[in-house]
């Protein structure tokens, strides 16, 4: 299970450390994929492999089932970790994540997420996280 906040730097290059205690879980070689809210999901080959599963149910046949799959899949990319226990990260994927100099890693339970430090201090206030925690309720999480 992914957990934690990780500050970190993408070089000239692209390429950015991926925290120890994350790469103990991913192992040398994972996917890198477009995210919602504007950040890139990280799976180790384990949970993608349960991904790309779950999203080959999905129907054809429904456009926005289409769309889903697409975004994920055309945006995914597998990555090694170098010596350094860096990656590096393509373009495409820096560019919709804007990311460009400060990152933020974070572990969210089956995944880690990559966020432009901008971005994830603008998303992580948490101001409303009790109006949240009634939804999720709704859905059947209770703390």
């Amino acid at each position: 299970m992914f957990m934690g906040e990780y500050n970190h730097t993408i070089d000239p290059k692209g390429r950015v450390i991926v925290p120890a205690k994350f790469r103990e879980a991913l192992g040398d070689r994972f996917v890198v994929t477009k995210g919602l809210d504007g950040c890139l999901f990280v799976y180790d080959m384990t949970e993608w492999a349960a991904f790309e599963e779950k999203l080959k149910t999905l129907p054809i046949t429904n456009k926005d089932a289409r769309a889903f799959v697409r975004f994920f899949l055309a945006g995914a990319t597998d990555v090694e970790v170098d010596k350094q226990g860096r990656i590096l990260l393509p373009s495409v994927l820096r560019e919709f994540a804007g990311l460009t100099k400060d990152v933020v890693l974070i572990g969210v339970a089956s995944r880690v997420e990559i966020w432009s430090k901008e971005n994830w201090e603008g998303t992580a206030d948490f101001d409303d996280v009790e109006d949240i925690a009634e939804h999720m309720a709704a859905l059947g999480l209770s703390i």
